[in-house]
Parts: structure tokens; C-alpha cells; sequence
């Protein structure tokens, strides 16, 4: 029904009312039919996310038997990972994107993969921005995610610096647009909803 922005945007108008207002500052919006497909629906690219891997041995990794830590990231650790990356490609990456890529690179190694098998991230985008979907009207609270793959192999992934690993995340990101939107209503519609990809995926 809804996700995270959503949610925080429809609990802070049920606590606008709690303390006393007559009606929430900006009103909520239903209108789900924004996001469907266009008429006629059409797809005029390719969406990895939910294509099968081609080029692998179908690795998958078992979910019961992963290790699980928790890792606190403060500024002293951001500053190590930022120490990796040349000066004068810092000012290009956001501490989200720059973490992201580092811990794929790391689980990457970790896991031990064939050199050309394919891995793939993904890390969710908020298309409730107005400078990604310019569509949504101010107070829409509905699910407004994209999941655009970044893919490579194991071996280019672990034998070139950070930075190769965050230019493809930061290019991943910067392709949600409206259109794109558009074009992956149009794809899950034709397509009948597929899953997403899960082999070799980091998810973000």
C-alpha cells in the first residue's frame, strides 16, 4: 500500500491532526492509477533487474545459511572507504552510494565467484522526487520505488579500484527518470509482473 516516504509522509499528517489540526498541511493523495501502464503499453528497452543471468552457472547462494553482523558505519569508517577513491572523483559520490559499492565489492570477494560470473546491485530509488517522477502530485503516499541493476562480472568488479563499482551505481541511479517510470509500468504490465532477479544480487 505504501513505502517508506509514503509512510512517513501519511504518519505526519495522522500526527498533524493528532495535535489539533483541522486537516493535514498538504493532503493526502490516492490516485494509484498514476503509475499504471500507458495505453498502449510499450517497451523500447531492456530492464536487467528482471531479466535471468546469461552467462553463469546459476549460483545461488542459500538465505538460511548466511552469516549476519552488524557493521556501524560512522564517520571515522566513512572517511577510510572515501581514502580509496581518487580526490578528484570524491565531490561526484554520495556517502550512500560510496558505502554501497564498497560492501558489494566486499561480499564479492567474500563469496569466492568464478571471474566471469555475473553479479548485479541494486539500491532502491524514491521516485516520489519531483526531479525523477514529475508526475506524482505533492501528497501521493503510494509505493513510488525503482529498482535499477547494476551489472558486471565477479572478476572486473573485484580487480578495478571503487571507483568502477561506484560509476556504475551513480549511472544506474541517475537513468530513474519519468520516462523510466513509464517504461517499467509498460514492462511489468506486457511481462505479468516477473520478480526480480535474485541471483547474484545485492540489494540495497
Amino acid at each position: 500500500m505504501s513505502d517508506g516516504p509514503g509512510m512517513v509522509q501519511l504518519i505526519s499528517f495522522i500526527g498533524e491532526i493528532s495535535r489539533g489540526m483541522s486537516e493535514p498541511s498538504i493532503s493526502p493523495v490516492w490516485c494509484r492509477e498514476i503509475l499504471n501502464a500507458r495505453d498502449p503499453p510499450r517497451v523500447t528497452c531492456t530492464h536487467r533487474e528482471y531479466e535471468p543471468k546469461s552467462n553463469n552457472k546459476g549460483t545461488m547462494l542459500p538465505l538460511d545459511d548466511m552469516v549476519h553482523r552488524t557493521f556501524f558505519i560512522g564517520s571515522t569508517e566513512v572517511a577510510a572507504i572515501r581514502s580509496l577513491i581518487p580526490p578528484h572523483q570524491l565531490q561526484q559520490h554520495s556517502n550512500f552510494g560510496i558505502i554501497a559499492a564498497y560492501f558489494w565489492r566486499c561480499r564479492t570477494i567474500a563469496l569466492q565467484l568464478d571471474a566471469d560470473e555475473e553479479v548485479r546491485i541494486i539500491c532502491i530509488v524514491n521516485a516520489h522526487s519531483k526531479s525523477v517522477n514529475q508526475q506524482l502530485p505533492n501528497g501521493y503516499y503510494g509505493n513510488a520505488l525503482a529498482f535499477p541493476a547494476a551489472i558486471t562480472t565477479a572478476g572486473n568488479l573485484i580487480e578495478n579500484p571503487l571507483a568502477y563499482a561506484l560509476d556504475l551505481v551513480k549511472k544506474k541511479k541517475a537513468n530513474v527518470t519519468k520516462e523510466y517510470m513509464d517504461l517499467v509500468a509498460d514492462f511489468l504490465y506486457i511481462k505479468g509482473r516477473p520478480p526480480l532477479t535474485t541471483e547474484g544480487l545485492y540489494l540495497v
